[in-house]
């Protein structure tokens, strides 16, 4: 088990907001975390990056026991965190947003730097384009390109994604989803938060899904499983497809 969080609570001061939260991702796949606004689907995010901290429970990142932990330290275990507010650095371009990202690998060669680089490049073309632009130049769909290409400079095993298609055209939209299946596709592993059902529910036909009410995980299946009975998505999401 690569993530594994099991009896999480975590309170926002005297809000309880995760109410004892059970999950767990395997190497490899794709984890979708649904549900109504308001039920804890990014705090559950900001939980396993310690920037929340739960006040008990055990978050477990390859058998390590990271709950407690500051984020920089959980950044530093091949976990990245995509967050649905981008928090591109503004002032920087988006070159110094990328090798700023890259220190969490720690030092890198002119040769690291260069392929890590390339493969941003080969995923993002327009980034290069705009690799000398400051990061508040950019459009919201380049800069929610950007927050993806730092998480994926990091080489990391998992990567935490909230609500990557907010705000953005159905283009754009589907340029986020065709990276999110290239990052599949090469082995990464990823957890998402997602409105846009229908987005997220054709990345992958062997993704997971969580469904969250009120701070818990009421119901967990297949991919095939929700699509073959869509009564929990009505029950819990209030949606038909």
């Amino acid at each position: 088990m690569l993530l594994s969080l099991r009896d999480v609570h975590t309170y926002y001061g005297r809000s309880h907001v995760l109410q004892g939260i059970d999950l767990d991702v395997e190497p490899g796949e794709l984890v979708i975390l649904i549900g109504r606004n308001g039920v804890g689907k990014t705090t559950t995010l900001k939980s396993i990056m310690g920037i929340q901290p739960p006040r008990s429970g055990s978050i477990l990142l390859d058998r390590e026991n990271i709950a407690g932990l500051k984020p920089h330290e959980i950044a530093q275990r091949s976990i990245a965190y995509v967050p649905q507010e981008r928090r591109i650095i503004p002032n920087l371009t988006v070159m110094e947003n990328l090798k700023l990202a890259m220190l969490v690998r720690g030092k890198l060669t002119p040769g690291e730097t260069e392929e890590a680089l390339a493969v941003v490049f080969q995923n993002f073309p327009r980034l290069q384009e705009r690799l000398h632009q400051r990061g508040d130049a950019l459009s919201g769909g380049e800069q929610q390109m950007l927050a993806l290409a730092r998480a994926m400079v990091a080489k990391p095993k998992i990567i935490l994604i909230d609500e990557p298609s907010e705000g953005l055209m159905p283009i754009m939209v589907d340029g986020i989803a065709v990276i999110i299946r290239h990052l599949l596709a090469s082995g990464v592993t990823i957890m998402l938060v997602e409105q846009n059902y229908e987005m997220a529910f054709d990345l992958s036909e062997n993704s997971r899904i969580y469904i969250m009410e009120k701070g818990q995980i009421c119901h967990q299946c297949s991919i095939q499983a929700l699509l073959a009975d869509r009564g929990p998505l009505l029950k819990f999401c209030g949606v038909q497809l």
